[in-house]
């Protein structure tokens, strides 16, 4: 990946792109509370605390620096955008792909229990 695109998606704010995560769930009749669960696993973000990163359009660098990632996130691996989650090099930028992840995921109706990583 190049420098420029990790540069991209670190400035790009999560309320711009939160509501297509809403969009590309609902249409596989996944809920906006399982999204919310799903987001809130992986960041450690309540509610509330996701509702203020929409608001106040934080970027994705500032919304997973202030995240505190969940431990088992390191076992989400596969393809996504064209490259193997767990061989990109840009930490931000692995982190954001983790999310997309999950999304897809949970829009291609995996089990929530899985998508967690729980056992």
């Amino acid at each position: 990946m190049q420098k420029s695109q990790d540069e991209r998606i670190a400035n790009m704010t999560f309320a711009s792109v939160f509501p297509h995560y809403v969009n590309k769930v609902e249409k596989k009749g996944r809920t906006q509370e399982e999204l919310i669960q799903v987001i809130s696993w992986l960041t450690g973000y309540s509610d509330v605390q996701l509702q203020e990163a929409v608001l106040q359009r934080w970027t994705f660098a500032e919304f997973f620096e202030r995240a505190t990632l969940h431990p088992n996130a390191a076992l989400i691996t596969g393809m996504i955008c064209g490259y193997r989650v767990e061989d990109i090099e840009n930490e931000l930028t692995r982190k954001v792909r983790y999310l997309d992840k999950l999304v897809d995921e949970l829009a291609k109706g995996k089990d929530i229990k899985k998508i967690l990583r729980s056992k």
